[in-house]
């Protein structure tokens, strides 16, 4: 039995948690973590502030 009255709860775009420099750091809609773009060092900043803040997360690509 679908639930259609929860539709309207789950979100319907990725949701972006955090920016560091020109990489987003986003929130798929399938649960997982993605980080998208940015320079060596933009990335390097986002994995430190992912090891601090949000250690569960495991990125994708």
């Amino acid at each position: 039995m679908k639930l259609k009255y929860a539709d309207w709860m789950r979100p319907e775009t990725d949701e972006i948690v955090a920016v560091f420099g020109q990489a987003k750091l986003v929130r798929r809609l399938d649960g997982k973590a993605e980080l998208r773009g940015g320079t060596e060092q933009d990335r390097i900043t986002a994995k430190e502030w992912i090891s601090l803040f949000w250690h569960e997360a495991v990125l994708e690509g």
